[in-house]
């Protein structure tokens, strides 16, 4: 009873000295890990004057049964192929994947999404879906011997 009671106090206290809408924070979380193989060689871009991008494509897999025989062996298999723009901004970690990922890698890439939007060579306005990598594991043999 005793905590409770000091635990409400504690809270009240926080939410009386907090109330500053500039003080008030909530955490939240960003988080994509991506394991599929790679699409395409990687790019370097840099653009107006900002720090260099390694870019690449990435394609993850989905597979499942379809028909009737769902929960046995028996039944047709589907796929569907998704692909992912990852750009890497990280200094080291973006010489690294340009240097070492390669078309057809088996690669694992943990970031965050991030959407925004550009207009094309037509002059439309289009949206995109980007993961920024922090990270990103070589699951491919020897992929240094691929270069």
């Amino acid at each position: 009873m005793l905590r409770s009671a000091s635990a409400q106090i504690f809270r009240q206290v926080v939410r009386h000295q907090s109330t500053d809408v500039s003080l008030i924070l909530e955490r939240s979380i960003n988080r994509v890990q991506l394991l599929g193989r790679v699409g395409q060689d990687p790019v370097m871009r840099q653009a107006d004057g900002r720090n260099p991008v390694t870019i690449f494509s990435m394609a993850t897999n989905e597979m499942w049964r379809t028909g009737e025989g769902e929960t046995t062996s028996a039944g047709d298999i589907s796929q569907k192929t998704t692909w992912h723009r990852v750009s890497v901004f990280k200094p080291g970690l973006r010489d690294v994947a340009y240097q070492y990922v390669k078309k057809g890698s088996r690669i694992l890439v943990e970031g965050k999404l991030d959407y925004g939007e550009y207009v094309d060579k037509n002059q439309v306005r289009r949206q995109a879906t980007t993961i920024i990598a922090d990270n990103i594991v070589f699951l491919s043999d020897n992929v240094r011997d691929r270069t």
